[in-house]
Order: structure tokens, then sequence, then C-alpha cells
């Protein structure tokens, strides 16, 4: 079967403020999900199964980040369609390494104290706005602690590791500076650049197609688990891009994924995907963020 070629790479339409820790975000920082075909699609990759991938609605931009879910005093609010699984979506909070462009992959790296203060950000959102059934998490330290706090003040007495939502392993590039991997292990760069979604990077490190695949079956595994509930997953800006592609493959880029962002899918029929709300971090206001967004975009590490 070919392939079809790549949708070309669009940044979403999104204005990220500098990182200060007291400035509010402009009124004008909204959702802005980008347009997506939801014919039967071929995709780039072979992901040849999913017929069902939409974006709805097709361009989404309102000042309140969840329309259609906004918790009120009407416990209808807390209600999901009975036929679907929606999935709360989260990246981790700040490393260290975000910070300094260092590639971690499936190295251990921890949370930094903007991380921490992130992890308690987004886990009050989440407890004032929606009911949570379960929490899941990438068995990787900065994701499984961002979790714990969401699962604590969610209500939840544990939370689920899955090795499989795991960021993508980078091989030889694990541990390097970005602006140095160039330098210090070229052959593996030049992998990880890779147009081709099959080429695997030198030291045991994934290709595109392998994280897709083990990422997207995670999640779909989950949504089987937790039909007509709503859960939490929180795991690693490179998986969060190949959850996107899943969604939306010949659609336009979703651009950055920061930490902490939080981006709704509801999955139903085993394979039908639609992202309900896409890089939301409007409880930010306080802690601020990497807008370089590191590990959240093409460096996905």
């Amino acid at each position: 079967m070919s392939a079809l070629s790549r949708a070309s790479d669009t940044t979403a339409c999104l204005s990220l403020l500098h990182r200060l820790p007291t400035s509010p975000l402009p009124s004008n920082l909204t959702n802005t999900v980008p347009l997506c075909s939801f014919k039967f699609h071929i995709n780039h990759r072979c992901r040849h199964r999913h017929r069902h991938s939409l974006i709805s609605p097709p361009l989404l931009k309102t000042p309140n980040p969840f329309p259609s879910m906004a918790h009120s005093n009407n416990p209808s609010s807390d209600t999901v369609d009975p036929t679907c699984a929606e999935i709360i979506v989260v990246r981790h909070g700040e490393t260290v390494w975000n910070v300094d462009g260092r590639l971690q992959g499936h190295i251990d790296v921890e949370l930094n104290e903007v991380g921490r203060e992130q992890a308690a950000v987004v886990a009050d959102r989440l407890s004032r706005e929606f009911k949570v059934s379960a929490v899941y998490s990438s068995d990787l330290k900065r994701a499984f602690e961002t979790a714990e706090k969401i699962a604590a003040t969610c209500g939840i007495a544990e939370v689920i590791k899955d090795p499989d939502l795991r960021e993508r392993h980078l091989g030889d590039l694990q541990g390097l500076v970005l602006q140095e991997a160039a330098k210090v292990s070229a052959v593996a760069y030049r992998a990880f650049k890779s147009h081709r979604t099959n080429q695997d990077i030198p030291g045991g490190g994934e290709s595109l197609d392998k994280l897709y695949d083990r990422c997207t079956s995670s999640l779909e595994r989950i949504a089987a688990k937790h039909t007509g509930e709503r859960v939490v997953v929180v795991t690693h800006g490179g998986v969060i891009r190949e959850l996107y592609q899943r969604a939306c493959p010949n659609g336009k880029s979703g651009g950055r994924v920061l930490n902490t962002s939080i981006n709704i899918f509801h999955i139903s029929d085993g394979d039908r995907w639609t992202i309900k709300t896409w890089g939301d971090v409007s409880h930010l206001n306080e802690t601020g963020y990497l807008n370089s967004g590191f590990g959240g975009d093409k460096t996905s590490g």
C-alpha cells in the first residue's frame, strides 16, 4: 500500500507569552484547533485502519477553554457521552532538562520546582472542572509525579502506570543538549531529523512509527475500559503529538505541546477519535511556562 506524503507542518495559531510568573494570559490567547478533514484516510505512515478521525469543531476559538463542558452546579455537566470515553491528556510538568534543552527520552528526570507548581495548578483545575474516574500515567518520574498530584487532588486512590505512555526512546541522543547533538552523535542526530517515520535512532532509539503504534494502542485500550467515563492520562510531548496525528492524520500540525497543557480526546467505536480541546494552558497564569515548548515539539524528548 502506497503512503501519502506528510501534510505540511504548520504552527498552530497560538500567541505565546514570555515566561513571567506574574503575567496573566492575554484575552486573545484562546484554543485554536487546525482544520482537519474527516473523510477516509490512508495516512502517510500506512495507518490505514483509521477511518474515523476528526476534529470537532473544525476551528475552535473561544475565550472559554472548555465551551461544551464548563462545569456549573448542574450535575449533568459531569455526564460523558455513554458511547465514548473522554480522555484528558496532560503533558507532564517542567523539568530542569526541559529548561536546558536537553533530550530526555527514557531517562528518568524529575520535575523541577516550577514543574511541581504547574502540576499543582493543573490538578486544582481538573478537580474543579471535571469529575474523573481514573488517572493513568507514563511510568517515568516526570509524568508520574504530575499524575500523582492530579489523582490526589481529584480524589483518585492510585495512578495506573503504563510504560506504553513513555516518551520516545531517543537512543544515543538521550542526555545530550539538542544544540550539541549533531556534533556529539552525528549519525543518531541524522536519524532523529530524518523525514522517514520508520527510521530508528542508533543506540536503541525508536522510530516515530513505533512510538505511534504503542501510544495510540495504549489510549485505545484505556478508552475500551472506560466507555462512558472521563479519565486523565499524563504523558509526554512526543506521545501527545502522535496522538494528535492519530486523530487528525492529514491535518495541520498541532504545534507545540506545552508543559501541563490540557488536550481532550473522545474515542468511540474503537477507532473513532475526536479532539475536543487542544493545547489549553490557561491555568498557567501564575506559574508561567517555557514558551519554547522544548520537548513538546519536534524535539519530542
